[in-house]
């Protein structure tokens, strides 16, 4: 007869991590549909609320809750390797981003980065410009295009690949990844602690400062020429 161990609920995702992942998750698709659909207006328009959306979470790494900060998952290679050694004997044990999910993490946080900062500088060779293309040279202009739309084929590939991790581990690991970051808990073995969330109310401060920060750099740069 097989031994089942006992499991319980525990808080493992706060509010202010989910809200962000599914605004994160609402963006990158309009983001990509408006670029490829060649709705600059769209797109331009996202492109300085996906980059406060970053920063925000890389100042939520900071001073967020246990399982979003950035030291709690964001290991060596000894420990992303020690991990998957573990999860192939199948004693693996996180209750947030294991140490080997965090390269993902950074990976994807420094590729959105990247590519709303190149946005700010890109052109369409037609009538839509990144805000701050006119206060670099053309040569700059069309490098940063270049990068961007290199950009937008990588940020697709790690979007199918961040897909297929869900799927594998919704059905062949039997952990559910999108209902814990729905519902904010996750089924781990008793011996397992959840975790003290941090206040909501510093999480939003910290959006809005994120976002005054953007935009009020926008706003204080000078504007493109008129013609």
């Amino acid at each position: 007869m097989e031994h089942r161990q006992a499991t319980h609920h525990v808080p493992v995702w706060d509010l202010p991590t989910r809200l962000f992942h599914w605004a994160l998750v609402g963006l990158v698709v309009v983001m990509l549909a408006s670029g490829l659909a060649g709705r600059a207006a769209i797109h331009l328009t996202l492109g300085p609320a996906l980059l406060a959306l970053v920063l925000f979470r890389l100042v939520w790494g900071v001073i967020g809750s246990p399982t979003a900060r950035f030291t709690q998952f964001v290991k060596g290679p000894g420990a992303a390797l020690a991990y998957l050694a573990a999860a192939r004997a199948g004693t693996a044990r996180s209750i947030g981003h294991n140490p080997l999910g965090a390269y993902s993490v950074l990976a994807l946080l420094g590729l959105l980065l990247a590519q709303t900062a190149t946005g700010l500088f890109t052109t369409d060779d037609i009538a839509a410009n990144g805000p701050l293309a006119h206060l670099v040279s053309s040569a700059s202009v069309k490098l940063a295009s270049k990068l961007h739309r290199l950009g937008y084929w990588v940020l697709l590939a790690f979007v199918a690949l961040h897909l297929a991790a869900v799927f594998f581990y919704r059905f062949v690991k039997k952990d559910d990844l999108v209902r814990a970051m729905v519902t904010g808990t996750k089924e781990v073995p008793t011996d397992i602690a959840g975790i003290r969330f941090a206040s909501s109310a510093m999480a939003l401060v910290a959006l809005v400062l994120c976002g005054l920060l953007v935009w009020g750099t926008l706003a204080l740069l000078p504007p493109p020429p008129a013609f």
